[in-house]
């Protein structure tokens, strides 16, 4: 693989009811030589995958779009996007959240890290608790979140449940993604547990996480249950 600045870079961004915050977000990436953006639309019903397809217009060659239908959900979001990734010739594949709070700033030190890891983590507690506009219940659950996972599972980074990370394309290609189970958060932590069994090397860089700037989070009851059951299934589950 080449240096970070000659690799070419897809980045695969699921959206629901995210049409204010998307333009935002592709010029942020686009900003970046060797980036390109696969939006994963999740059938928003405010017009989400229309802006897609504008930007897409305006942009050719740059980005993609991705209209799904069927059961909604993260981690199905990303199985789609993600399997689409390793079709094209992308030597790196990021994911990242459609509402702001992933900084596309830190895209290139996350390429940077892909040169000694196999996936690397935009990571809100390498340096103590790097989060704007939490209150202190959601930096508590968090923090609590990933001592629990890391209990668990025996995974080992400070943030196991964030959504911003880079893939090697040979790393991901050895995720079984049809036998990823999970359809929320816990998607996250299923390909990280994943990853750790076939022996790629984790990595994590420092990034400032702020809270969504527009929209309501997803975060529904159902997805906090599987986001408490998903460590138990995959630490007693037979190695698949």
């Amino acid at each position: 693989m080449g240096s970070p600045s000659t690799v070419t870079a897809l980045v695969v961004c699921p959206t629901y009811n995210e049409r204010d915050n998307l333009p935002l977000l592709v010029r942020g990436v686009l900003a970046h030589d060797g980036f390109r953006i696969l939006v994963v639309d999740d059938g928003s019903p405010d017009g989400t995958g229309a802006v897609a397809d504008r930007l897409a217009a305006e942009h050719p060659g740059r980005i993609e779009v991705m209209h799904r239908t069927g059961p909604r959900g993260l981690g199905r979001s990303y199985v789609d996007g993600l399997r689409h990734a390793l079709k094209t010739e992308a030597a790196l594949i990021f994911q990242m959240d459609a509402d702001l709070s992933h900084n596309p700033e830190y895209l290139p030190a996350l390429a940077a890290g892909a040169v000694d890891h196999d996936v690397v983590i935009g990571s809100r507690y390498l340096n103590g608790v790097s989060v704007v506009n939490w209150p202190l219940r959601r930096i508590f659950l968090s923090t609590f979140a990933n001592r629990y996972i890391r209990l668990v599972t025996g995974l080992t980074p400070t943030d196991c449940t964030s959504g911003f990370r880079c893939w090697r394309r040979d790393a991901l290609a050895r995720i079984p993604l049809d036998r990823v189970a999970s359809a929320g958060y816990a998607f996250l932590v299923e390909m990280l547990y994943r990853a750790a069994e076939n022996g790629s090397r984790i990595g994590e860089v420092p990034i400032i996480f702020v809270e969504r700037r527009q929209g309501q989070s997803k975060v529904s009851r159902a997805v906090l249950l599987e986001s408490l059951a998903t460590p138990w299934r995959l630490r007693l589950r037979r190695r698949a």
